[in-house]
């Protein structure tokens, strides 16, 4: 995986500032179901933070190598007991656009329309409808 630029860092920090934790790292630690977790939680976002709230500084330290190195991510920042990962979403590649069906094209179906309307489409006026002037119009 690339290594992150400092430009880049630096928009991935500004990102992260917004977010809250989507992983918390409990008594037990780094354990599987907690990277497994984290796992999951890069799958569907780029960049999450996790709280490591009981690990002492050497531990957080580690933690985050370690979550690096099972999860494929790089870390973005740490900073107090939020650690902040990245990990870029494999980009699917673009699908061919689907075949045009055949048939009329979007002019031709326009003149159609605007040609003759369809029969029965015509409203008779209504018996009651009165002119302006207050007096009932002739059903002409």
């Amino acid at each position: 995986m690339n290594e992150l630029t400092p430009a880049r860092r630096q928009a991935l920090k500004a990102l992260a500032h917004k977010l809250t934790p989507v992983v918390l790292i409990g008594d037990k630690g780094l354990t599987p179901q907690v990277l497994e977790e984290i796992d999951r939680a890069l799958a569907v976002r780029e960049l999450i933070k996790v709280r490591a709230g009981t690990l002492d500084r050497d531990a957080r330290a580690g933690a985050l190598a370690e979550i690096c190195a099972h999860a494929g991510a790089q870390a973005v920042q740490h900073i107090g007991k939020i650690l902040v990962i990245y990990r870029e979403k494999p980009r699917v590649e673009a699908r061919p656009p689907a075949p045009r069906p055949r048939g009329a094209t979007r002019s031709e179906r326009r003149e159609s329309r605007s040609a003759s309307p369809r029969p029965g489409s015509a409203r008779p006026p209504h018996p009651r409808r009165t002119s302006r002037s207050g007096r009932a119009r002739s059903g002409s």
